[in-house]
């Protein structure tokens, strides 16, 4: 019953949110995504108690095919819930410094999003999780379309196009791969398809499939080229839901379907993408330090990010899959707060362009330090929620492959030089015109704030609950994976 009410409760308010008009949209949004927040809390105890062994609840659905409506919610699950859960409120609380134009669509969206995204992550019926997973393509899109910044409406239709075909596209290579599965198996359960008995081609083929549709959705090299501009186009609040959680829905398709339900194929694949996921660090990491508007530099450098967490998940070891799940959630944090800062220097200067901006720190000191903490978070500063799972994650690519994890580690240099140069030059030396007016935060923009910087050090000093509610989980997809 929990689970039901953690997956419903999100359409529910949206329904409530719509009829509530727009001058009321924001807050009924808001107290919704609490509520949803306080029961993912309730469900986190319920799982302590139960030593994390799982929730679940199914029902018969569909008798033929043979579909179940099947959700059930592990440590993995769990953590992955409690980030989006976690951060809608957070976003929506971030938008109260902006009028939104028909405010009462946009935050329906918004809660219908979660909905969905929260779907993907406790579904464990195959057909279900593509439902859901395609369910959350609708929402981000009309948001990306009809509230994005830019100013030429052709390039934000042509931007958001682009990201509907390229997942589209790369969805449908996975509903191929559980239409086979399911003549294999007879069903879409997870665990009537661990361990199917598959050739080492048909194996190869499923393995891609899957990959294909997370790699767009994560994004990997080169599956990446929807990224920049969607995440420039879109306003805000949509890109914080792209990057804060959406992409994670790849990441943890990777885990939960790719690798225990075609393992041999990922094997056989693992040399080919975990270089992939590196030339992605290193690539995203050029072309962010390259950029010249902190809306494309934010993203790439997420693109960086990923490509990292992607490796430390084929890496296969048991550090390369914590460090994954750590590092999900850091940098859920970390993004939502950078582009958050993005959206507050939009709001007084107009402007996103690093160019234009300067000085800033000397009229606005309380924007100027969360904002240092949120860069240095980004970085993976020691004591700071990116640090535990960058290690991680570099040493269990070391594991792997001694040269890749040095390749890989350039991260840190490339990521100090990008983040340190733009706040630099955003926040430092001379004050341009653009910012001769620029008031300090509010106490909505300082609420935000506060709470992403509370977790970043929450988790930056005391990571190993996070470790220990995933751990069975991932040992469980290494069994199947490994043997």
């Amino acid at each position: 019953m929990l689970l039901l009410v953690i997956l419903f409760l999100p359409l529910v308010a949206a329904l409530a949110v719509y009829l509530s008009g727009n001058k009321l949209a924001a807050k009924v949004a808001l107290v919704a995504a609490v509520a949803e927040f306080g029961i993912s809390l309730v469900a986190l105890q319920h799982l302590a108690h139960s030593q994390f062994e799982g929730l679940s609840y199914t029902h018969a659905w569909i008798a033929n095919p043979n579909i179940n409506f099947s959700i059930a919610c592990d440590g993995l699950s769990l953590l992955l819930v409690l980030l989006a859960t976690f951060l809608v409120p957070v976003i929506i609380l971030s938008s109260f410094g902006t009028e939104q134009a028909n405010a009462r669509s946009l935050y329906a969206l918004i809660l219908l999003m979660q909905f969905a995204m929260i779907g993907v992550f406790i579904s464990t019926d195959g057909l279900l999780f593509y439902i859901f997973w395609e369910l959350a393509l609708i929402p981000i899109y009309f948001i990306a379309l009809l509230w994005g910044q830019g100013k030429d409406k052709a390039f934000i239709q042509t931007a958001t196009f682009k990201f509907f075909v390229y997942t589209l596209i790369g969805s449908l290579f996975m509903l191929v791969a559980f239409i086979f599965l399911y003549t294999k198996a007879g069903s879409l359960s997870l665990q009537s398809l661990y361990g199917l008995s598959l050739s080492p081609m048909e194996q190869l083929c499923v393995a891609l499939a899957f990959f294909f549709a997370f790699a767009v959705k994560i994004p990997v090299f080169p599956f990446h080229t929807w990224q920049a501009d969607t995440y420039t186009e879109a306003p805000t609040v949509g890109t914080m839901l792209l990057s804060g959680i959406m992409l994670k829905m790849g990441l943890y398709g990777l885990l939960r379907w790719l690798l225990p339900v075609a393992p041999q194929g990922v094997l056989t694949l693992t040399p080919y993408l975990i270089v992939l996921s590196v030339i992605g660090v290193v690539y995203g990491s050029i072309l962010a330090i390259q950029q010249k508007n902190i809306k494309r530099l934010l993203a790439y450098s997420s693109f960086a990010h990923v490509g990292l967490i992607a490796a430390g998940i084929f890496s296969l070891t048991n550090e390369g899959l914590q460090g994954a799940v750590v590092q999900m959630l850091a940098h859920g944090v970390n993004v939502v707060g950078a582009f958050f800062a993005g959206e507050v220097i939009l709001r007084r200067t107009g402007t996103l362009e690093i160019n234009q901006l300067g000085g800033i720190r000397s009229i606005a000191p309380r924007f100027a330090t969360a904002f240092i903490i949120i860069v240095l978070a980004s970085v993976a500063l020691p004591t700071t929620n990116a640090f535990i799972g960058e290690f991680l994650l570099l040493f269990g690519v070391f594991e792997y492959n001694t040269w890749l994890s040095i390749v890989a580690g350039l991260t840190i240099i490339l990521g100090a030089v990008y983040m340190l140069k733009m706040y630099q030059y955003v926040m430092l030396g001379e004050k341009r015109a653009t910012v001769s007016a620029f008031p300090d935060l509010t106490a909505s923009e300082l609420a935000v704030f506060a709470i992403l910087i509370a977790a970043i050090f929450v988790c930056g000093v005391y990571p190993k609950p996070i470790m220990e509610i995933a751990q069975p989980a991932l040992s469980e997809i290494l069994k199947h994976t490994l043997g």
